[in-house]
């Protein structure tokens, strides 16, 4: 038998969007930048230059991700 005061209830509580924005649009940047590193950098169209460092970088992690690259 359990009485009403020992029975603990979860509340919500809202979280402002003004907190969340800024750590969202920063998740948004750092994955963008990932995806473009490990996914689309071919090191030919390189925005670092005509150098593949990158490419070389993460060959390994594109492959095992599915992304083409040969």
């Amino acid at each position: 038998m359990t009485t009403a005061g020992a029975v603990a209830r979860a509340r919500a509580t809202a979280i402002p969007t003004s907190a969340t924005l800024p750590w969202l649009l920063s998740a948004l940047l750092v994955g963008l930048a990932l995806y473009y590193l490990v996914g689309i950098d071919e090191g030919a169209v390189s925005v670092f230059g005509d150098t593949s460092y990158v490419h070389e970088l993460v060959h390994d992690a594109r492959h095992f991700l599915g992304f083409p690259c040969h």
